[in-house]
């Protein structure tokens, strides 16, 4: 499912225009993306949780050459599924 796809199942469930329907799910990007920057948590009960975990530095390889690269830290998003996601996904 792409974003389209996405932003017409949203439409369709919620009696809202496309255009309405792709605000929302712009708005909520937005939220999440600036809750995460700002190092914060995201939990939607039920759904899941949002946060970001630190990455330490570390020294990879050059597939191509096999020269060690120095691989900064950063931070990684994470998303732990929710109960009632978890259970939706596994019916049988």
């Amino acid at each position: 499912m792409n974003k389209q796809d996405l932003v017409a199942v949203m439409a369709d469930n919620a009696d809202l225009t496309k255009a309405q329907a792709a605000r929302a799910l712009d708005a909520f990007e937005y939220a999440v993306g600036a809750t995460l920057q700002d190092g914060g948590t995201i939990k939607l009960v039920g759904f899941g949780t949002f946060k970001t975990r630190a990455r330490a530095a570390y020294v990879g390889k050059n597939p191509a050459t096999g020269e060690p690269v120095n691989v900064p830290e950063s931070r990684r998003v994470n998303f732990t599924a929710g109960k009632d996601l978890k259970e939706l996904v596994n019916l049988n």
